[in-house]
């Protein structure tokens, strides 16, 4: 999508600061962190929200929680993180291209809204 930011960062036309990248998601840093450790991951194919999640796309979302689990162990999350994704707005989904949250490297809050 033309308008899409995510779609831009991963064209290549915005850049990032990238930490996983591989044929269909990538991974980077969190302009604005809301902990030590954010990174957010983004299927590379467009797709809005979790609305939109298919048995025909739903394999991006294992592989993306997959390559969760080794960047959390590679940013050294040992005592734990928190995986969030935002959908539509009353979930706060500021960028409409689906993509996960991963936060950790202190306490995070027990307060999720």
């Amino acid at each position: 999508m033309s308008d899409c930011l995510f779609c831009k960062i991963i064209a290549g036309e915005i850049p990032c600061d990238k930490v996983y990248e591989d044929e269909t998601i990538l991974a980077f840093r969190d302009i604005n962190p809301q902990a030590p450790v954010h990174i957010l991951l983004v299927p590379k194919a467009h797709i809005a929200s979790s609305y939109e999640v298919t048995s025909q796309n739903c394999q991006v979302v294992g592989h993306i929680f997959e390559i969760i689990s080794q960047l959390a162990e590679h940013e050294g999350l040992h005592n734990g993180y928190r995986v969030v994704t935002n959908c539509g707005a009353d979930g706060c989904q500021s960028v409409h291209h689906l993509h996960f949250h991963l936060m950790g490297g202190k306490k995070l809050s027990e307060q999720m809204g």
